[in-house]
């Protein structure tokens, strides 16, 4: 799959072309709960737990990007629960990923399964062999977080279509400019906008994004009624991080691949999973479903000691729990319970040079012996 190369100047061109003269070319920010309604509620916004100025600068930029509505919302398990919650009902079957994201397995534990929803586990790995007949929602998240398992949207969302069910993708580790499932299939999108599109680890935010007007409109009303909403400040500091997204993700996929390629030649490293590499067994997929294969790489060291160590002598590499930043992070992820190995490694490529990065990367793998 490739981008489209008129993307990147449509997100930046959308709002800013047609400013009458005086106008900022920043988002104005627009802290506002309540609105004027001289002699009528038929206005814009009424209030701000429907809707505000900001909110919907961030939906429309973002809708460009998806090619779809969009509806934005406090995190992105926000964004998934607003789907699943408002999808699902008692007696229904929803398919999640055993080996993704394991907050929405969480959720499927602790609220869909006690209000009589079936929550039916499996790797990402193996949704090519899954029966889909009886679900009600089909839930995929590829690259899957924290292995990078793939599978083949188009495919999947083919199949569940035929059996009746919704299908809903999580796109955070690629955003619109890696991967499109809307335009491979699937129904709805989901991701957390925390993640590469804000990329300064300054503010939550996630996003439901779909071409089915009914879908969202459910999406919109549960937000506004159960009061999941995000705040303005951090809806406006995703704005401005988006506009710097295409950029951001360029260099950050550029080095992953370069240091993908390097650590799998790598004496202390055991093993390297990574999209982009040529060695990769679903080559074929990922040449036709990705346009970018991602700022993330998965490195396995000899055992949780080794990674720990790793992990401590990276210079360049900040010990933190999420990616997509400008900043290089890594983290051992087998200590939140993720069916890795312990000495499993998830490494978010930021923004720092490439060969400063590799340097570094290098130094602090030598040290381990």
């Amino acid at each position: 799959m490739t981008q489209d190369p008129a993307l990147p100047a449509e997100l930046l061109q959308h709002r800013v072309s047609d400013l009458p003269a005086g106008a900022p070319i920043a988002l104005p920010l627009t802290p506002a709960s309540t609105f004027a309604l001289p002699g009528t509620t038929d206005a814009p916004f009424t209030y701000g737990r429907a809707g505000g100025p900001t909110w919907s600068a961030l939906e429309e930029a973002l809708g460009v990007l998806e090619q779809a509505e969009v509806a934005v919302l406090p995190s992105g398990m926000a964004a998934i629960s607003s789907v699943l919650l408002t999808q699902l009902t008692p007696g229904d079957r929803v398919l999640l990923p055993s080996d993704g994201y394991y907050a929405t397995r969480s959720l499927a534990e602790r609220f869909l399964v006690p209000a009589g929803i079936e929550a039916v586990l499996r790797p990402t790995a193996e949704y090519a062999q899954q029966d889909l007949t009886g679900f009600t929602v089909v839930h995929l998240e590829t690259p899957s977080n924290p292995g990078l398992d793939l599978c083949d949207i188009a495919e999947v969302s083919a199949r569940a279509h035929a059996a009746g069910a919704l299908v809903v993708v999580d796109n955070t580790t690629l955003t619109p400019f890696g991967q499109r499932p809307l335009d491979l299939g699937a129904d709805v999108v989901v991701a957390s906008d925390t993640k590469a599109p804000n990329g300064h680890s300054d503010a939550l935010l996630g996003h439901v994004a779909s071409r089915d007007a009914a879908v969202m409109e459910t999406v919109r009303a549960w937000r506004t009624l159960a009061g999941g909403i995000p705040g303005q400040l951090e809806t406006w500091l995703v704005h401005r991080g988006l506009e710097t997204l295409e950029l951001r993700l360029d260099r950050m996929c550029t080095s992953a691949q370069v240091l993908a390629e390097r650590l799998a030649e790598h004496p202390a490293v055991q093993g390297v999973v990574h999209p982009g590499l040529a060695s990769h067994p679903q080559r074929e997929l990922v040449a036709r479903q990705m346009a970018r294969t991602g700022s993330l790489i998965g490195l396995t060291l000899a055992d949780e000691g080794a990674a720990e160590r790793f992990l401590a002598a990276a210079r360049l590499v900040v010990p933190a729990t999420s990616f997509g930043g400008v900043h290089t992070s890594g983290e051992r992820r087998a200590r939140w319970g993720d069916a890795v190995p312990g000495g499993f490694v998830r490494l978010s490529v930021g923004c720092e040079p490439t060969e400063a990065l590799w340097a570094d990367l290098d130094a602090a793998l030598r040290d381990l012996g």
